[in-house]
């Protein structure tokens, strides 16, 4: 009651100035027109008050309460934006855009301000006051708004001023009927809820990337539960085929698949182990294989030491190797060689096996579902950082090139 009380007394104290001015400058002149002059003064009261009664009872409604601030035509609000300066500008200028009653708008983005021009007049449709009309040039038709965003570290405040058209010397004689207060609201209410939605569409987004991440590990585990057996299969398959023709070395056999799986199984359930290891697992499993092909089977490993610990898929050396025995070197008569060698390429290392068995186009058959493993673990294990190539080989064979980052995937270096 009491900012109310005050904003009603400046109002009566600004225009009793206004009378006392006009009754000097009548007495000056005249004496007759003094009466004419005080009657005018009365009935002007009477709408002043009335406005500013409607000013009050409007900006009660506005705010949901009142105070001096609210009371005032020119409105001042400081928003904390928890976004960079130049995300916190785009939002603030499509916002002041969608406003009732817009007629103007320039925004500078370099400096981030925007300034806009507004029709006087309420939301709800709602004509200027009465008195506004009457008076002309002493109301103002049209309200301002001045925003600027000021960049902070990783956010930006927003400092908004809301008022009317004209001098401050208004401010003492007329009301704005609470249009200023309610363009300050309603831009505070919109950057509040795109803010929001905003933090809605980014958990969204958040949410939406772990489940898919879940799916490409869930994809991954399922390629790789692919891999495991068709090994397993194969060799007891060749364990079962010496059983009669050659006992000792299917004995051999058995012995080095458990040794193979003594130190493979605890790896089962990883993604990632390092190329020593895989190195390892591919001397068992050549091992074998040699036990029942023989002399037709030759092997040549070069890799260096340092290169060891490089982390790199489980398996997926083994599924060359086992593809290059299976459709290069078993079905050519006289067998031939495997390479493995591994070298060193910028940030990178590339790890080859070649044999020179058949190649392509010699009658060799398969699903294919090995290669195309290894395409899609690396797919996504590492996405657009790891490659895999796979070539003729000189003079006969095939030469398969899988090349990864020496860091190992973006995810296990950030873990």
């Amino acid at each position: 009651m009491k900012s109310a009380f005050r904003f009603y007394a400046r109002l009566v104290f600004a225009w009793m100035f206004m009378l006392i001015f006009a009754l000097i400058f009548m007495s000056s002149i005249t004496r007759r027109g003094e009466s004419f002059v005080f009657l005018a003064w009365v009935l002007l009261m009477i709408f002043v008050i009335a406005s500013a009664i409607a000013h009050v009872r409007r900006v009660r409604v506005i705010g949901g309460g009142a105070d001096g601030s609210t009371y005032a035509n020119r409105q001042h609000r400081c928003i904390e934006m928890p976004m960079e300066a130049g995300r916190a500008f785009d939002l603030l200028d499509s916002t002041i855009r969608e406003l009732p009653n817009i007629e103007q708008v320039e925004s500078v983005r370099d400096s981030l301000q925007i300034r806009a021009k507004l029709r006087r007049g309420h939301a709800d449709g709602s004509a200027n006051s009465l008195l506004e009309s009457m008076l002309g040039w002493f109301g103002a038709p049209s309200n301002r708004i001045f925003a600027t965003v000021t960049p902070r570290e990783d956010t930006g405040t927003v400092t908004l001023v809301c008022e009317p058209e004209g001098g401050i010397w208004r401010d003492w004689f007329m009301v704005d009927g609470g249009t200023n207060l309610e363009n300050a609201e309603a831009i505070s209410r919109a950057m509040s809820h795109r803010i929001a939605q905003t933090r809605r569409d980014e958990q969204a987004s958040t949410k939406e990337t772990e489940i898919e991440k879940e799916l490409a590990v869930a994809k991954l585990q399922l390629l790789h539960a692919q891999v495991e057996p068709h090994f397993l299969y194969n060799t007891l398959g060749s364990a079962k085929y010496l059983v009669k023709s050659d006992p000792d070395g299917a004995e051999r056999i058995i012995d080095n698949l458990i040794l193979y799986l003594r130190h493979s199984l605890p790896r089962l359930d990883n993604s990632l182990t390092t190329l020593g290891d895989e190195l390892d697992r591919v001397r068992a499993y050549l091992e074998i294989m040699q036990i029942r092909m023989r002399a037709r089977l030759t092997t040549e490993l070069s890799v260096p030491d340092s290169l060891k610990s490089v982390p790199f898929p489980t398996m997926m050396l083994q599924t060359l190797v086992e593809n290059a025995i299976k459709h290069g070197l078993e079905p050519k008569p006289g067998g031939g060689t495997i390479w493995i060698l591994a070298a060193p390429k910028a940030e990178r290392v590339a790890i080859t096996v070649a044999d020179d068995g058949n190649g392509f186009g010699n009658g060799t058959t398969g699903s294919g579902i090995g290669l195309r493993n290894v395409r899609e673990r690396l797919q996504l294990a590492y996405g657009a950082d790891a490659t895999f190539d796979i070539a003729a080989n000189f003079p006969t064979g095939v030469a398969a090139t899988i090349t990864v980052p020496l860091a190992g995937p973006k995810e296990a270096r950030h873990e």
